[in-house]
C-alpha cells in the first residue's frame, strides 16, 4: 500500500476511532525525496518530555492505554510481522521491545480490523474486524480518476471482545454493514461506537454487553472516532457534515459506493446520551483525532489546517469553548492519535518522526507536561 508519493496512515478511523483502519492522508510530497529523519523531540514540544519511541516499522497507529495505565493495544501492519492488513496487539510498556520481538496479537489475523480498546479489568479487548465476512483483506480503494482522496467505509465490520490470548469471548454487534470505532467509558459502563445502520454514519452507544443500543446523533455527514471524558458525562468526537446540496449529493453518491471524502472535518462535543451537541473547531480541512486533556476542559487533536498544501499534520489543543488554540507537535510530517493515560501524566501517540527517511508511522510515549 506504498506509492510513488508519501502517504501518512490516518487510521482514522477516523476508525479515529480515528478513521477506517490503515487509511492514508496524501501527503502532497508527490516525487519528492524524503529526508532522513531521527528526531524524537522538537523544542518547540515544551508540553512534552522523555519521549521513548515503542514501535519500530511498518504503519502502528491507535495507541491506547489499559485502565491501569500498564499496558496499550494498538493496530499495525509490519511487513516485519508477516501482516497483510491491520491487524490488534497489545504489549506492556514498561518491557516493550518491540523491534527484536513481535508482541502478542489479539486479533484472529483474518480480515482487516481496526480501533482496539481495553475492556474494564484489561484482561479483554473490544475491537473491530471484517473477518466474520471474509478471511481475506478487504480491498483498498484504487486512485479515483477525480483525483480526490476517499476513505473506504468496508461494510463487514463487525465489534466483538476477545481475551488476551486473542480468544473471541463475545461478539457485541453481528450485521452487514459498518459497527465500529469503538470505545470504552472510562466509568466502564458503556460503549461508544460508529454504525451505517441508520443509512447514514452515526454515533451509537450500548451496554458493556451489547445491550441497549441507542442512536445519538442524527445529523447528516460522517459521525466517528468518538471517545468519552473521565468522568463519562460528555463525548468528544469528529465529524465531516456537508451543507450545500453539492455537497449533500456527493456525500450520498460516495456514500453508496461505501466510501467517504475525510478532507473536512470539524471536532464537535456533546453529552454521553448526544444531547448538548456543539462544534468545536472552525478550522478548515481536516481536524480529526480528538481526546479531553486530563483538566477535561481542553481537547487534543489531530490537523492539518496550518499546512498549505494539506499533507502536515500536527496535534494541536483548544478549549472546550473552542477558545485557546495551542499547537502541541512540530513533526514536519504527521502527528495523530493522541490519548492521555488514565492518570493524566503520559500521552502516547503516532508519528512519522525518526522513521530514518522511511514511511514508518510509528508509536511513542511521553510524560505530559501542563
Amino acid at each position: 500500500m506504498k506509492y510513488a508519493f508519501i502517504f501518512v496512515y490516518l487510521v482514522f478511523i477516523f476508525t479515529s476511532c480515528s478513521g477506517p483502519s490503515s487509511q492514508h492522508a496524501d501527503t502532497g510530497h508527490h516525487g519528492e525525496d524524503i529526508a532522513v529523519k531521527t528526531q524524537l523531540h522538537y523544542p518547540q514540544e515544551k508540553h512534552l518530555a522523555n519521549i521513548r519511541q515503542l514501535t519500530f516499522g511498518g504503519d502502528n497507529a491507535e495507541a491506547y492505554f489499559s485502565f491501569n495505565d500498564e499496558m496499550f493495544v494498538f493496530q499495525s501492519n509490519n511487513p516485519a510481522w508477516s501482516l497483510k492488513c491491520d491487524q490488534i496487539f497489545y504489549t506492556n510498556i514498561a518491557n516493550a521491545n518491540m523491534g527484536e520481538e513481535i508482541p502478542p496479537m489479539v486479533s484472529t489475523g483474518m480480515g482487516r480490523t481496526t480501533c482496539s480498546y481495553f475492556m474494564p479489568g484489561d484482561s479483554t479487548i473490544v475491537y473491530a474486524s471484517t473477518h466474520m465476512n471474509d478471511a481475506n483483506c478487504p480491498p483498498v480503494p484504487e486512485r479515483r480518476e477525480d483525483g480526490k482522496y476517499v476513505w473506504p467505509i468496508y461494510r463487514g465490520y463487525n465489534i466483538f471482545v476477545a481475551d488476551l490470548m486473542g480468544n473471541i469471548i463475545d461478539t457485541l454487534t453481528n450485521r452487514m454493514g459498518y459497527d465500529a470505532e469503538a470505545t470504552v467509558s472510562p466509568m466502564g459502563d458503556k460503549i461508544v461506537f460508529t454504525s451505517d445502520r441508520s443509512g447514514d454514519l452515526e454515533l451509537y452507544t450500548m451496554n458493556i454487553d451489547g445491550s441497549d443500543v441507542k442512536q445519538i446523533t442524527f445529523e447528516l455527514g460522517y459521525d466517528g472516532g468518538a471517545f468519552f471524558s473521565a468522568d463519562g458525562t460528555k463525548l468528544v468526537f469528529r465529524s465531516s457534515r456537508p451543507k450545500t446540496p453539492e455537497e449533500i449529493k456527493e456525500y450520498k453518491d460516495l456514500l453508496a459506493e461505501g466510501l467517504v471524502m475525510p478532507t473536512n472535518m470539524e471536532i464537535y462535543v456533546c453529552d454521553a446520551d448526544g444531547s448538548n451537541l456543539k462544534q468545536v473547531t472552525h478550522l478548515g480541512k481536516a481536524n480529526w483525532a480528538p481526546y479531553f486533556t486530563p483538566s477535561g476542559d481542553r481537547i487534543i487533536f489531530s490537523s492539518n489546517h496550518h499546512s498549505e498544501r494539506g499533507w502536515q499534520f500536527n496535534l494541536f489543543s483548544i478549549g472546550v469553548d473552542g477558545e485557546g488554540l495551542e499547537q502541541i507537535t512540530y513533526d514536519d510530517t504527521f502527528d495523530a492519535f493522541p490519548m492521555f493515560s488514565f492518570d493524566g501524566k503520559k500521552l502516547i501517540f503516532s508519528s512519522n518522526r525518526n522513521n530514518n527517511g522511511t514511511h514508518d508511522t510509528n508509536i511513542f510515549i511521553a510524560d505530559w507536561i501542563d
